[in-house]
């Protein structure tokens, strides 16, 4: 997963998984050749390159750009849905990165009113999801990256950045039911936020990411996105989907963290 690109050094950092016989999962810097392979490269896209050495400098070769999305028959249904909707709604456009992100408020699992604006200076981290997801590579997969991401930076939860995990369930999951959502993951109610409010706000959210969707009886078809913000509010990272590791999450979420504002 790219982490960020600099395109002035010939550089771009990468998350990478584990290789086996070669090094464990880390981030690294690697020198491109030409600097314009950097140009469709943005913070969290998945890619696949090959490795070369020339004495001690790690080139990347060959990058490629990988799909994110999850094939599996939810995802494939709410990208349906999706395209529909905005095909319905061609003024309901999702924002791109760098954009300011509107103000929203909603509800946390303490029951304390929470704006969006009042976590400028920090970084957020925010996902969606609902407590009776029956799939655990969806919401709770989801979830439980943030979970780890809590753990991973435990000094600076609340301090650099907080999390949110906004409920699309929102009939179901709130009071106490929203409570034992949170608690599932032990969130530390100062950094990590279980949000829910009024049906038509989640969408309303949701939307301004590219997230939709629709209840049925319960079970709710959802497309799958993790978002990061940068301490000025503006939008730095939309992930669509689940193929990345926690690992990675962390390691995007500390490069938007520790970013320095250009003067």
């Amino acid at each position: 997963m790219v982490v960020a690109t600099a395109p002035a050094r010939d550089l771009v950092t990468i998350s990478s998984e584990d290789i086996p016989g070669y090094m464990s999962a880390m981030e690294m810097e690697f020198v491109v050749d030409d600097p314009k392979s950097l140009a469709p490269l943005k913070p969290g896209t998945l890619v696949s390159f090959t490795i070369v050495e020339r004495g001690r400098q790690l080139y990347a070769e060959n990058i490629k750009v990988k799909s994110g999305t999850n094939l599996e028959s939810e995802p494939l249904q709410a990208g349906r849905l999706t395209a529909l909707h905005n095909a319905l709604n061609p003024s309901a456009t999702a924002l791109t990165i760098g954009q300011q992100v509107p103000d929203f408020t909603l509800i946390d699992q303490a029951g304390q009113s929470i704006r969006l604006l009042q976590f400028q200076g920090k970084a957020v981290l925010l996902t969606f999801g609902y407590s009776r997801c029956p799939n655990p590579s969806y919401c709770l997969r989801l979830s439980n990256n943030l979970a780890k991401v809590e753990r991973r930076f435990h000094d600076r939860a609340g301090r650099d950045f907080v999390l949110l995990t906004i409920a699309i369930d929102p009939e179901y999951d709130q009071g106490a039911m929203l409570t034992k959502y949170a608690a599932t993951f032990k969130a530390d109610p100062a950094a990590w936020h279980f949000l829910t409010g009024p049906l038509p706000d989640i969408h309303r959210v949701g939307e301004q990411f590219g997230m939709n969707f629709w209840s049925e009886e319960g079970l709710v078809t959802h497309s799958l996105h993790t978002v990061i913000l940068d301490r000025q509010g503006r939008l730095a990272v939309n992930l669509e989907g689940n193929a990345f590791t926690a690992e990675q999450l962390g390691d995007l979420l500390l490069t938007v963290m520790d970013k320095k504002e250009k003067r």
